[in-house]
């Protein structure tokens, strides 16, 4: 993946938007922010009457060389909220992420906007704990305002955004359905890509399978937004958004007529080839704690704990 990062540079250089309109009453207006360094897609979603929006999976930008960090993306993102006229009512993340640092804390702090991530984050932070053997560390209740559990429902402007667990890449990973856009993160990739990894802890490729049954069970014309794009062969510029019936129509993993076991074992052979991401042992500490970095030491200066040989 980092390798097709690098040859869609012409774009990936203006660090692509693009505005994906509402399409009627119910419908939001959605825009998608390209973060080059990690693949990975942010979103505004927007009621087009209020003019309200929720922010989604925003990325604090990080470099894993160096550990330094910057607000690149932040301010990307709350300039496009600006210049739209927006209003930030909610900070919303899809899951801890492990390729890149949320912005949850900092979103929070900038826009007074409660932020939210699903409930299960509680079993993940403890199985992160034992990795990590900080069994004190990560308190999620007090870092998010909103746990969300399955099938809650929340407002946006006039838009209801309801809430669905979507288990797989992660055990508590949550997808926003908010008319006919759903935010589905690491499940789908675009049709041409397929599907994404289950094989980080707690990951599951058969829970994987049916969250992604479930979201192809959404209205044929549903905006599916995925959470990255790494490109594909052939294709030159990243793309993030295709239709529930696109995605039974073409997508390489999971078009209509895909027998489970097929799935599972495309899924799986394919996970084992593939490296842990860079950031992920630095970001998953960092997120399990809405994106704040662990307390402050003597010298005024933060440090992340990393485990050896458990990977």
């Amino acid at each position: 993946p980092s390798e097709r990062i690098k040859t869609m540079t012409s774009e990936l250089e203006q660090r692509v938007v693009r505005h994906s309109p509402s399409t009627g009453a119910g419908s939001p207006h959605v825009w998608g922010i390209y973060e080059p360094d990690t693949g990975s897609i942010q979103y505004i979603c927007a009621d087009p009457a209020t003019r309200k929006a929720a922010l989604i999976d925003v990325v604090w930008n990080f470099d894993p060389a160096s550990f330094a960090t910057s607000t690149q993306s932040i301010d990307q993102v709350l300039n496009l909220v600006k210049e739209h006229g927006l209003t930030v009512e909610r900070v919303l993340d899809t899951h801890p992420h492990a390729d890149h640092v949320m912005a949850s804390a900092h979103l929070k702090a900038r826009t007074g906007a409660p932020n939210a991530i699903g409930a299960k984050v509680r079993e993940i932070a403890q199985l992160w704990r034992d990795y990590y053997n900080t069994p004190n560390a990560f308190d999620p209740e007090a870092d998010f305002d909103d746990l969300f559990e399955d099938g809650a429902t929340f407002d946006v402007g006039d838009l209801t955004v309801r809430v669905m667990l979507s288990p797989g890449h992660t055990l508590g990973s949550i997808t926003y359905v908010c008319g006919d856009a759903a935010f589905v993160h690491d499940t789908f990739m675009q049709p041409d890509s397929g599907t994404s990894r289950a094989d980080f802890p707690g990951g599951s490729a058969d829970d994987l399978w049916q969250t992604l049954q479930a979201i192809l069970n959404l209205p044929g014309n549903t905006r599916l937004f995925v959470g990255h794009d790494y490109g594909a062969d052939g294709r030159d510029r990243p793309e993030w958004e295709a239709t529930v019936d696109d995605h039974k129509a073409r997508n390489v993993h999971v078009k209509d007529g895909t027998a489970k076991a097929d799935y599972i074992k495309t899924r799986t052979d394919r996970d084992k080839t593939l490296a842990l991401p860079d950031r992920m042992l630095a970001a998953l500490q960092v997120n399990l704690r809405a994106g704040r970095l662990p307390d402050t030491e003597s010298d005024g200066g933060h440090y992340l704990k990393m485990p050896v040989d458990k990977f």
